[in-house]
């Protein structure tokens, strides 16, 4: 499609047994204003609805949300799930990601070792995250520039 933009696709949902609800609507509308076509999934999500979301509609991120602290035991294996699907996608994480959690850097590395391309706890602002996932797919000026017009 000469002269007209694409949006880039990324998979939101908030994994496992959590129901927070607030969060990932608040990064939905963020994300939809900036450009990006989003999938949003939605509370208690399985992994194999984000591998299956992320392949069928041919995503380069999926974005994790976890509020509960246990976001630990939920992630677990999913970077195998979308290795097996023969995804390469990003991936990001962020919330309430810990219970207890006192050392954010702790919390943070843990996650990056799960293979987290990036990892936010639950005071990061959506426009950090943004540019965030901008940086990472490698948006040029121009797509950039158009995702602020058409979005």
């Amino acid at each position: 499609m000469t002269g007209k933009y694409m949006p880039r696709t990324v998979i939101l949902g908030v994994i496992g047994s959590d129901a927070h609800v607030v969060g990932i609507t608040i990064l939905e509308q963020a994300l939809s204003a900036a450009g990006f076509e989003v999938i949003n999934l939605g509370v208690q999500t399985a992994q194999d609805e984000f591998v299956s979301a992320a392949k069928s509609h041919d995503a380069e991120a999926v974005l994790v949300s976890s509020l509960y602290g246990h976001a630990r035991q939920d992630c677990e294996g999913l970077h195998d799930e979308l290795d097996d699907a023969g995804l390469d996608v990003l991936t990001y994480v962020g919330g309430n990601l810990a219970v207890g959690q006192s050392d954010f850097e702790e919390t943070q590395a843990t996650f990056q070792q799960m293979g987290f391309d990036r990892v936010f706890d639950a005071e990061t602002d959506p426009e950090e995250a943004i540019e965030m996932l901008r940086e990472d797919l490698q948006l040029t000026t121009t797509e950039a520039e158009q995702i602020r017009v058409d979005g």
